[in-house]
């Protein structure tokens, strides 16, 4: 989704991925913005040549970069360096906790460029950051709906308010199944086509039924019935059985909806009391499943169906 950018003052501030930054000079740039998960190491652009310099992009000086600015004549050091810093950099990182040049620092200063440092050599520091813009600067999304892992299957629960989520999702709970999110369900985007859903921090292992309150799952049923994330592999609509519409009997089109861009099977469900939803859902996951492994059951019967119709001798009635 267009627009996912972070802060460098995010960077500063990361305790989960063990980035160790710390901030050398530019403090006046840190609200600058990061949007792309890759980074670049100047080369080239530090001997005069900026024609495939990414600016917006976080650029990363190691021993080599760090070891040819001290190397090489002052003043073309320092013409390189202008031209450089000429451009809106982002942001510089320097490995290994080196010491830039002071001409680095002080144009940094004057033109609001941080310059971060991190005790990690390159390699490690790229692999690292990588990772945490990536996850960062995912595309995400959030749904009015109950998250539950289902036999390892990550089920979507939908519907409008009080039509029966939560208690469809306690009832679940109650058979040895997983609650993920309730109410709010905050969906991220992985690379290719997964979609990970968890609920906001706040809300975590809580659930709201109607009549009690909020009740804590973890609490009240240990931590083998709560998950932290789960992948998201189909949508289950409950909707107000209607009886004026034909709903779908055989289930051989498989209707799909788009979260993020990625397709996934969505399966209304008509409630009305008598029906055992729990039951039901969990069928539904184990049919999931089934078609995972490359078995449609209403295929098959629509095609065993067909084939005895061809094979009867025309003229043959049905006694």
């Amino acid at each position: 989704m267009d627009g996912i950018s972070l802060s460098i003052q995010e960077l500063l501030t990361d305790n989960e991925y063990g980035l160790a930054l710390s901030l050398l000079a530019g403090k006046q740039g840190l609200s600058h913005r990061i949007s792309s998960s890759r980074i670049q190491k100047p080369g080239l652009a530090l001997a005069g040549y900026t024609e495939h310099l990414h600016p917006d992009r976080l650029q990363v000086l190691g021993n080599t970069e760090i070891s040819y600015l001290l190397q090489i004549d002052n003043k073309v050091a320092a013409e390189n360096l202008i031209a450089l810093c000429g451009f809106p950099i982002a942001c510089f990182v320097v490995t290994k906790n080196l010491r830039p040049p002071q001409l680095l620092l002080d144009l940094a200063d004057s033109r609001a460029i941080p310059v971060l440092a991190t005790p990690h050599q390159s390699s490690t520091f790229i692999s690292l950051i990588t990772k945490f813009l990536e996850e960062r600067l995912l595309p995400t999304t959030h749904l009015h709906g109950v998250l539950m892992d289902v036999l390892g299957v990550g089920v979507l629960l939908s519907g409008k308010s009080g039509i029966g989520k939560s208690e469809c999702a306690l009832d679940l709970v109650m058979r040895g199944h997983r609650l993920v999110a309730d109410d709010m369900v905050f969906i991220k985007k992985k690379m290719p086509a997964v979609l990970v859903g968890h609920a906001e921090e706040s809300l975590q292992y809580l659930m709201e039924i109607r009549g009690l309150g909020i009740i804590n799952i973890k609490d009240l049923y240990g931590v083998s019935a709560i998950r932290d994330k789960k992948i998201v592999d189909m949508l289950l609509e409950l909707v107000e059985w209607d009886e004026a519409h034909e709903y779908d009997r055989l289930g051989v089109d498989d209707r799909t909806t788009s979260i993020l861009g990625i397709e996934i099977p969505h399966i209304v469900i008509p409630v009305r009391p008598g029906r055992n939803l729990g039951s039901i859902i969990e069928v539904a996951a184990r049919n999931n499943l089934l078609k995972g492994m490359g078995y449609h059951s209403a295929r098959d019967f629509q095609e065993r169906l067909m084939a005895r119709i061809e094979a009867r001798p025309l003229g043959d009635e049905v006694e």
